[in-house]
């Protein structure tokens, strides 16, 4: 497949796929954005800056190369290009970044605390806790750079930002909105437990048990 043809293909399923983020309330009005790294380029394809969800199209979504910069399209992309391209700088297996303010997920992040992993659906998905990194301003690269820094070393592909939101990353555009998804209902699952008492973990090894099963052999393969 030829440049051209991948980035017609990312705009269409990024238009689709933002209408998810909605679906699933993990956004309101023209906050949250996802992104994809463009197969065999330098560049990247994200959801312009304050457009809203409703007026989301395939043509609206921005080009831009890993610096940041807009390579195609009439619109500003969104306030966390830079971030985005930092990530795919820095992580080459990164297809795609989702970063989402949902409610549960979020009121973690405020907290500056992490998620631990007391649901067997969190060593399924994330492999342990979803971690917290620390506060970026919006805009430039510190944002990416707190995403890889804090994910390396960590299986989980979300991470929370203090006092921001969730960040998720995929080797898909699919995958990683699936990562947000899945982030939110842990966040307000764990939320949930801790109103009735202290949640109980899942030991070490049945965390890596958990995820190699359904990391491997979950599905239809």
């Amino acid at each position: 497949m030829t440049v051209a043809a991948e980035i017609s293909r990312l705009r269409e399923e990024l238009a689709v796929l933002h209408a998810e983020l909605v679906r699933y309330r993990l956004v309101v009005w023209t906050a949250g954005n996802i992104s994809a790294r463009v197969p065999g380029a330098e560049l990247l394809v994200i959801k312009p800056s304050g457009v809203s969800y409703d007026e989301l199209t395939p043509d609206k979504m921005v080009v831009c190369d890993l610096d940041g910069n807009v390579v195609e399209g009439d619109l500003r992309p969104s306030s966390d290009t830079a971030a985005s391209a930092y990530v795919y700088r820095h992580l080459p297996d990164v297809g795609a970044v989702v970063h989402t303010h949902s409610p549960y997920a979020t009121a973690w992040a405020s907290r500056g605390e992490a998620i631990p992993c007391v649901l067997t659906m969190m060593a399924d998905e994330f492999g342990g806790e979803i971690p917290i990194g620390p506060f970026a301003l919006i805009g430039g690269e510190d944002i990416g750079a707190a995403i890889v820094d804090t994910l390396r070393g960590h299986r989980s592909t979300a991470v929370l930002l203090a006092s921001h939101g969730v960040f998720t990353i995929g080797a898909t555009p699919r995958a990683a909105v699936k990562s947000a998804v899945m982030c939110e209902e842990v966040a307000r699952t764990v939320h949930l437990v801790r109103q009735l008492g202290s949640p109980l973990p899942i030991a070490a090894d049945d965390v890596d048990s958990l995820y190699a099963r359904y990391q491997n052999d979950y599905g239809q393969g």
